[in-house]
Order: structure tokens, then C-alpha cells, then sequence
């Protein structure tokens, strides 16, 4: 028989390690491996991920939620049990205990991944960055680590590419997997009834983040601001997705507003949210974009710890700090950022959007016709991608 054309690297199953920090690079991961286990079947991953990698037969030697961290000064305060994990791990791969993986995926938490990678692949080992740091929003110096740390980068937006190729990076845009996920026309209906909804109904839906120090900062305020807007709007419906660990805090922080039997609090289900609500009230994030996809109106806000925001603040490049503004190039929905974000203000601005759904129609559908344009541009196959990307850098 002939000898197969294809190299032997991309016949094989390939070992796949993968460090995938917080919920939303463990949606992202999970993803990413679905492509995989379509190319290689008996693939074997494992690493750090959560509960939708596990889903796709992702060993995790440590859960993702050890990396949910954000803000300066937050990092200080879980440093040692960070930094522990990352040498572990870095020993695990490197001291010929076991098998050295044929590649490594760092999926976001650049903070903890690049280190890593630079680290590894000194040692030989092939390295890709998924999701390219936001080096065109704040902390451009990151972009010579990145080059140091990754042989390949893996970008969700469309510009990255280019931008990293301008500093010698290799990098292949992918798409954002979420666009793919969330369909281009909603079900409403469907959503609402799932939440107990009516159509009628004018329903907010309430994000205050998906780690325990957003939840600190911003969950109160946000219910302080629902308190408000339901003294104008009596009728109206408040519905928050609560990551199942953090519900409890957030149940805490909805009675201490005072509005605890004012809002439903669901265990997850953030997308069903997004598809019943009419307006969102978000943490600023990754959730910003999905509400985008949405193609739901909203009111970013964020608030940290005092110090982190103002180192944050020094490093900042561009005038927007939510992804669909950031995306879009302009304010098309408004941001509320610390001191800004008091219960008043949150709720005036809530407050119109509100009155425009029956006084001013236009401006939602503007909205909503720019979320559709963008969802359009970030719409690929991100899996496939992504997928083709990673073999060329097995086959090299």
C-alpha cells in the first residue's frame, strides 16, 4: 500500500492541553472542541476547563472558576494560589511524568496563559493563544509577549489578524463561535414562555457579571437601579440568570435592595434571558456581546475596586469599554463606568430606553439593525477554522 499523503502528526489523535479561564472561555473551549473531536475522534484533551469542556470529554485537573478573577487588586488577593497552579501545571507538562502534549491552547486569561505558553514553548512545545488579548483596547505592550508566547493566534474579530501580522504574529480569524450559537432572529415567544413569561409583558434582564467580585460590586446597585425604574414602570419584569454558585449572593443582594420578590432569579439560562428581555442592564463583558447578538438594547456598567480601576484606566487606548460599542466604533448603547454607575443613573437610563419602545420605536430598531449587521460579520464556522488552523500548526 502506498504511504498516505497526509503527514503522520495529522492522522494521529493529537494530545491537547487546554487552560480555559472563567465561564466564558469554558463556552469558548467547548466549542473549539467540537471541532476537534469531529477532525480527531479519539482525541484526548486535557487541563484547565469547566463544566462544558468536561460535556465534551475534557479532563480537568483543576476547574476553570480558580482563574475567575478580575481587577488588580483582586489578582494580589488570590496570587500565590494562581501562580501555584500555573508552576504545577508547567511541571505536569514539562518533567516527563506523562506525556507531553502535542500542543497547548490557551483560551483567554492571557494574565495566566501567556507566561505558560512562552514557558512551553521554549521547551519545544507548539503553542496557540484563542482569542487574541484586547491589545487594540488597552495594554498594547502585551502584543511582544504574545509574540513570545504563541506560535499561532486564534481571533474572534475581524481586524485582529492583521494587526498582529503588522508585529510578525501569525494569526487566523475564526469568527466569534458565539455567533454561530445565538440564531440571527431570536425566539422571543418561545423564551418568554420558558420563563413564565407573557408576550405583553416588558421584561428587563439583569447581568451583573459572572464572577463573585463583580457580583460584590455591582449586583446591589443594579437592583438599587430595578427599585427605581419599577416606581415608574410597576408592571414591568425583572429576570436575572445566576450562575448556579453565585445565586445565593445574588438572592442576598436582591433582598437588601428590597426587591427580592420583585425580580426572578433563575439558575442560569442567561440566553434564554437575553431572547426574552427588551432591555438588559449587563456587567460590562462578554455578556455585552451576546446581548448584542441578541440584538437587544442595553445599559453597560462596571465597577471595581478603586486602585484597579485606576491602573486600568492609564492603560486604556480606546474611548468605549463595552464590546458592542468597541466593535461598532461608537456609542451605540450608553456606558455607565464606576463613580458613574449609581442606582440613578442606571435607572434614567434604563428609563429610556424603556419610553423609546413606545415613544420612540426607531431608535431599537436602529439598534437592532446595526447588532444584526455585526452579528452578520462575526458569523463563520469557527469550529471548522479553527480546526484547519490547528492541523497546519501540527503539520509544521
Amino acid at each position: 500500500m502506498a504511504p498516505s499523503s497526509v503527514p503522520a502528526r495529522a492522522e494521529a489523535a493529537p494530545y491537547v492541553t487546554l487552560v480555559a479561564g472563567e465561564t466564558s472561555g469554558d463556552l469558548l473551549a467547548g466549542l473549539l472542541l467540537d471541532g476537534f473531536r469531529a477532525r480527531w475522534p479519539a482525541l484526548r484533551s486535557a487541563g484547565i476547563g469547566g463544566p462544558n469542556m468536561a460535556q465534551r470529554g475534557f479532563e480537568a485537573w483543576w476547574p476553570s472558576d480558580k482563574l475567575a478573577v478580575r481587577g488588580y487588586v483582586e489578582v494580589l488577593r488570590h496570587y500565590r494560589e494562581i501562580v501555584g497552579i500555573r508552576e504545577q501545571l508547567k511541571k505536569r507538562l514539562l518533567s516527563g511524568a506523562g506525556p507531553r502534549p502535542d500542543l497547548f491552547i490557551g483560551v483567554d486569561a492571557p494574565d495566566f496563559n501567556l507566561d505558560l505558553e512562552a514557558a512551553l514553548k521554549a521547551e519545544g512545545i507548539k503553542t496557540v493563544h484563542f482569542v487574541c488579548p484586547s491589545i487594540w483596547a488597552w495594554r498594547a505592550d502585551r502584543i511582544e509577549k504574545v509574540k513570545r508566547s504563541a506560535d499561532h493566534v486564534l481571533c474572534i474579530f475581524p481586524f485582529e489578524p492583521a494587526l498582529l501580522a503588522a508585529h510578525g504574529i501569525g494569526a487566523t480569524y475564526v469568527g466569534h463561535p458565539l455567533a454561530s450559537v445565538i440564531p440571527l432572529q431570536p425566539d422571543r415567544t418561545q423564551a418568554r414562555r420558558v420563563l413564565g413569561l407573557q408576550d405583553e409583558d416588558t421584561v428587563v434582564a439583569i447581568l451583573p457579571g459572572s464572577r463573585k467580585s463583580e457580583v460584590q460590586y455591582l449586583a446591589l446597585r443594579f437592583f438599587q437601579a430595578a427599585a427605581l425604574v419599577r416606581r415608574a414602570y410597576p408592571a414591568i419584569k425583572f429576570v436575572v440568570p445566576a450562575i448556579p454558585a453565585l445565586k445565593a449572593l445574588i438572592e442576598q443582594l436582591a433582598d437588601e435592595a428590597g426587591v427580592r420578590q420583585q425580580v426572578q432569579i433563575v439558575a442560569g439560562q442567561s440566553h434564554t434571558v437575553l431572547a426574552a428581555c427588551d432591555v438588559t442592564l449587563i456587567a460590562s463583558g462578554t455578556a455585552t456581546l451576546e446581548a448584542a447578538l441578541f440584538k437587544r438594547p442595553m445599559v453597560i456598567a462596571y465597577n471595581m475596586n478603586w486602585l484597579s480601576w485606576q491602573i486600568m484606566q492609564r492603560k486604556q487606548l480606546q474611548p468605549w469599554v463595552g464590546l458592542p460599542n468597541i466593535l461598532c466604533q461608537e456609542f451605540v448603547v450608553p456606558e455607565l463606568l464606576q463613580d458613574a454607575a449609581t442606582p440613578a443613573a442606571l435607572a434614567d437610563a434604563l428609563g429610556q430606553w424603556l419610553e423609546a419602545k413606545t415613544s420612540a420605536p426607531e431608535k431599537i430598531t436602529a439598534v437592532q439593525q446595526r447588532f444584526m449587521q455585526l452579528h452578520q460579520e462575526l458569523r463563520r464556522d469557527t469550529s471548522q477554522l479553527a480546526t484547519d488552523a490547528i492541523q497546519k500548526i501540527l503539520e509544521t
